[in-house]
């Protein structure tokens, strides 16, 4: 059997394939799906893609199966990590850390002003993919950013690092590195004027990087012999699934729902009127990650935001107990129960995490309102994916719970956006095939959605 398009998402622990036919048709079907482990630490990750190949023909009736393209995501490994440094906090290294989110990455270090030898200790213990280094507007402050390089330089490892700060001294920077042989990549300042974001370019060239680097991973050589296209980190694939789909149905949110973490991402300008009131710049296309909301290696996390006894009170079960109803798969309705009540405190927790709110101050002048992070109020669709929200139910009556303002300062999303569920679990992986094939990725994600 031919297939047109086969997306692999390389995870942590399981390798699925997702195969697409008629392509370049305007209606383009996904047919199937099939999975296996992720073989990175047994140092050939394309022998878990083979078995999930396999696994795929197996499921679609075929001896074998044939693909003219393959594209794939990845967070095998830690996914992409990165290390973040900039001159002020609430500037330069936001900026960059906006760009490193909303490219995939796992961000495992930041650090603001002149960087310390504890700090260069840290990123050597981290072992980043990729390193980022920011800080100062366009020919602003040039001493300390040039001082972070050359420590950064120094540092005894062989990953590349992405300048995004002060263009003035770029050159010099590129220099430097290239003195120590070492990889850089110049791009466009993340914040190039006060109140200026600038995370696209960046965006755009860390994933490329990762792309280039990630075949060099252990385990991950070989993975060129089967993947004819694109290799982007997963969270960047449902990123990247958000901006496609926002162009042709209007603005969005998209809440992921997983074992270990809880992203949130959002398409959206805002309303012209909260915006007056912002006291800094938010990007457009935003990705939060909370690292301790998690619906299975994190439940404890989740459960102790009530804490333990309540918890067991509202599901009628006794508090020692609960650990015997989580599971990775929920399998009993007690289980699914469970998983059911911890997804739902993981979205409100992360949205509300997400999510900007108006703060009433007082000065001189008497009471003013400020805004403080992302507005939601104009996104018209709440989109759940993931394992938890898609395959539980109440996925529905979850998102539609994300528009209650009780206290009334969040700007969330008004009472007429529409939740919608990611029935074929597959919005990453179009995420990745709509590098080359938006129009499609487009049409199936309408029909994975119901729109």
């Amino acid at each position: 059997m031919k297939i047109d398009v086969i997306v692999t998402e390389i995870g942590s622990t399981t390798t699925v394939v997702n195969a697409f036919s008629n392509i370049n048709s305007p209606n383009p079907i996904f047919i199937g799906q099939g999975q296996g482990p992720t073989t990175v630490l047994e140092g050939d990750v394309t022998k878990g893609l083979e078995i999930a190949l396999k696994n795929l023909a197996k499921n679609l009736g075929e001896e074998r199966i044939d693909y003219n393209q393959m594209y794939a995501t990845s967070s095998a490994a830690g996914g992409l990590k990165m290390t973040v440094h900039g001159l002020v906090y609430d500037m330069t290294v936001r900026a960059a850390k906006e760009a490193a989110l909303g490219a995939g990455a796992v961000i495992k270090g930041i650090t603001a002003g002149l960087l310390k030898d504890e700090d260069l200790d840290d990123i050597i213990k981290i072992n980043p993919n990729i390193v980022m280094l920011a800080g100062g507007v366009d020919y602003g402050e040039e001493n300390i950013i040039y001082e972070n390089a050359k420590k950064l330089a120094s540092v005894p490892l062989e990953v590349p690092l992405i300048y995004g700060g002060n263009v003035k001294i770029a050159k010099r920077v590129e220099e430097l590195f290239k003195s120590h042989g070492k990889d850089i990549v110049l791009i466009e300042n993340v914040y190039p004027k006060i109140d200026e974001l600038n995370v696209g370019p960046a965006r755009d060239v860390i994933q490329r990087v990762f792309e280039e680097h990630i075949t060099k991973g252990p385990g991950m050589e070989k993975i060129r012999q089967l993947v004819t296209g694109t290799i982007i980190p997963t969270p960047g694939a449902v990123m990247k699934a958000a901006m496609v789909l926002q162009r042709e149905i209007g603005d969005l949110m998209v809440i992921d729902v997983g074992g270990a973490t809880t992203d949130v991402h959002s398409v959206t300008d805002g309303s012209e009127e909260m915006n007056k009131y912002l006291i800094s710049p938010e990007p457009r296309e935003k990705r939060t990650v909370e690292g301790d909301l998690g619906v299975f290696i994190n439940s404890e996390n989740i459960i102790n935001l009530v804490g333990q006894e309540k918890f067991a009170q509202r599901l009628g079960i006794f508090e020692q107990e609960i650990n015997n109803f989580i599971k990775p798969i929920p399998q009993t309705q007690k289980e699914r129960d469970v998983s059911k009540a911890m997804t739902q405190m993981a979205v409100e927790t992360a949205v509300n995490r997400h999510v900007g709110k108006i703060k009433l101050l007082y000065g001189p002048t008497g009471r003013y309102k400020i805004v403080e992070g992302k507005d939601l109020t104009q996104v018209r669709w709440i989109i759940g994916t993931g394992g938890a929200l898609t395959r539980l139910d109440g996925g529905l009556e979850m998102l539609e719970n994300v528009k209650r303002n009780l206290k009334g300062d969040l700007l969330l999303p008004k009472d007429n956006a529409k939740p919608l569920l990611d029935h074929d679990y597959n919005m990453g992986v179009l995420g990745a095939m709509a590098v080359n094939f938006p129009r499609e990725s487009v049409s199936l994600m309408r029909k994975s959605l119901n729109v």
